[in-house]
């Protein structure tokens, strides 16, 4: 016989609040910011809402909880727009890849350097992929002679997070910003 679903309990997000706080007494501070001392949590939870007011937890692990009379759907507003702000001030790093021969001409390197260039300027990591087709497999040496190249060549604007290294018929080096 199967039991009827009961309904999930919905999580609460943010601070605790009014009812939810299970603490005796808490250190209250008012709408103005004055510590008020240690008060009892009924009676700091009626002044609250006699000003209209909302009881939250700051401090809860602190011996007595810290709890303020404010307006808990404006800090909650305020809340998520902090964060809304940090997110965007956050730079996510990027790998690009670009792809390399052993047999490659000048020019097609020269172009490919400076691809690698505007990525690390741009502050992305980078990742040196030498491909090996057919007979260029007993040329490796060839391969890591132009990995070692363009590290060489990218010194002033990157560090070498991973050293060249061999993976099967390729051979790959990741470079990032100073």
């Amino acid at each position: 016989m199967r039991r009827p679903m009961r309904p999930v309990a919905p999580q609460k997000d943010g601070p605790l609040a009014n009812e939810d706080i299970t603490s005796p007494d808490v250190q209250l501070i008012d709408a103005s910011g004055e510590n008020r001392g240690i008060v009892g949590t009924r009676e700091a939870l009626a002044e609250a809402q006699e000003q209209g007011l909302d009881l939250v937890l700051i401090a809860a692990n602190s011996q007595p909880p810290v709890a303020k009379m404010l307006d808990l759907g404006r800090y909650k507003y305020a809340a998520q727009k902090k964060a809304a702000e940090a997110r965007k001030k956050q730079k996510v790093i990027e790998v690009k890849e670009v792809q390399m021969r052993p047999n490659i001409d000048t020019h097609d390197y020269e172009t490919k350097m400076k691809a690698v260039q505007r990525f690390l300027d741009e502050g992305d990591r980078v990742k040196v992929t030498m491909r090996f087709r057919g007979r260029e497999m007993a040329h490796q040496d060839l391969g890591m002679q132009l990995l070692l190249k363009v590290r060489e060549q990218t010194e002033a604007v990157a560090k070498v997070e991973s050293q060249p290294r061999s993976e099967g018929r390729q051979m790959v080096m990741v470079l990032a910003p100073k």
